[in-house]
């Protein structure tokens, strides 16, 4: 019985124990019975699926000459998890003419990318350098009209030579130079140019830009003539237009300049069958720095009148109240002419002086005056 009744303890002694265990474990308490108290709940991080943030620094579209380093801006880039990301930039620029586009690449830590561009058009390298007249739109007239020479005794050779006229700068320069030229078996001590426009119109608004020579016995002139002049030489004669003498095709002398008479006067004038050569149609006024500053010569021409200005100030009107061929015979399509003559009475000290010219800008019948041009030389090439 001693050792059954110790066998009972030991496991009394055991169980005791085990309890002990499990109320350590448990809340037990007397009476109240018990509850198991769950631990707190694992923390789940959301899965990031947000790429960066590229800005592109600088303008997305640039356009740039051809052999004009490029020297890319670059980018940065931000990301809400991750913060400041590295841009990889990707693409050249080369120096040919044509669209080039740079990639920007930024990746986050969670595999998320982004990319932005940016566009360069890289164009044609602006001339440098003396270049030549666009002869689409102008014609060297050099061909002497009566086998020897010029009217009015001008004693210069017109010339088609790069020396005469030339594009730089944005402006045409028409140069006439003290040097002895021999063409068409006649040697003259002067040469120049004569222009011809390609563009013949009735009707319009003409504003040419000019800065004019000095010196005594310059003779610059902005004018038109009939396209149907009958002038050996002349562009329209070679086209076929050749069926009409002077005065009868009409003359209009936007602007005039001697520097033989006062330096710093303009004239306008219509040369017309009643009234050629030493006209009475004329009028002009005084433009003081017409030799070193540029300035708008104008001519404002309809059905019923033509009206003369030098930067919007009118100083002539021709509208004769009967109109006729004698009268009026510019009811037809007339061309412009810019010229650098020299007279007889160039002072011996002339070596070298240009005519240069802005613009030369034609506009339709009561265009306004942010009306586009319907024919133009800005002279840019």
């Amino acid at each position: 019985m001693t050792i059954k009744t110790n066998r009972v303890s030991s496991t009394l002694i055991r169980l005791s124990a085990a309890t002990i265990i499990l109320c350590g474990l448990l809340a037990c308490g007397g009476g109240g019975g018990g509850s198991v108290q769950a631990g707190p709940a694992p923390i789940t991080t959301p899965r990031d699926t947000t790429a960066p943030v590229i800005t592109v620094i600088g303008s997305l579209a640039q356009t740039i000459p051809q052999n004009l380093s490029y020297t890319d801006s670059g980018a940065s880039a931000s990301d809400a998890i991750d913060g400041s990301i590295t841009v990889v930039t990707s693409g050249i620029v080369a120096n040919a003419v044509g669209v080039y586009t740079i990639t920007y690449t930024a990746t986050d830590k969670s595999g998320n990318s982004a990319t932005a561009t940016r566009t360069i058009t890289v164009i044609a390298a602006a001339p440098t350098g003396p270049q030549a007249i666009d002869s689409g739109k102008w014609f060297h007239q050099t061909r002497l009209p009566n086998g020897n020479s010029w009217y009015n005794n001008e004693i210069q050779h017109y010339t088609n030579r790069m020396q005469n006229s030339y594009i730089s700068d944005g402006t045409l320069k028409i140069v006439a130079i003290k040097e002895s030229f021999t063409d068409q078996n006649r040697t003259k001590q002067f040469t120049s140019a004569r222009l011809n426009s390609k563009y013949a119109f009735t009707y319009g608004r003409v504003d040419v830009k000019a800065k004019l020579p000095q010196g005594f016995g310059t003779w610059p002139a902005i004018w038109m003539l009939g396209k149907n002049i009958n002038e050996n030489g002349g562009y329209w004669q070679t086209q076929g237009f050749g069926t009409t003498y002077w005065p009868a095709t009409g003359e209009i002398d936007i602007m005039e300049h001697w520097g033989s008479r006062e330096q710093n006067y303009v004239s306008s004038a219509l040369h017309t069958p009643s009234s050629s050569g030493n006209t009475y149609n004329v009028g002009g006024q005084y433009v003081a720095t017409a030799s070193t500053e540029f300035h708008v010569y104008s001519l404002d021409w309809n059905a019923d009148r033509m009206i003369f200005s030098v930067d919007g100030v009118e100083h002539y009107t021709y509208s004769p109240n009967v109109k006729n061929a004698s009268t009026w015979p510019f009811d037809a399509d007339q061309y412009l002419l810019l010229n650098f003559a020299i007279e007889p009475s160039i002072a011996s000290s002339f070596n070298e002086g240009e005519m240069e010219v802005d613009y030369v800008r034609v506009y339709a019948p009561n265009a306004s005056s942010t009306a586009d041009p319907v024919w133009a030389d800005e002279f840019n090439n």
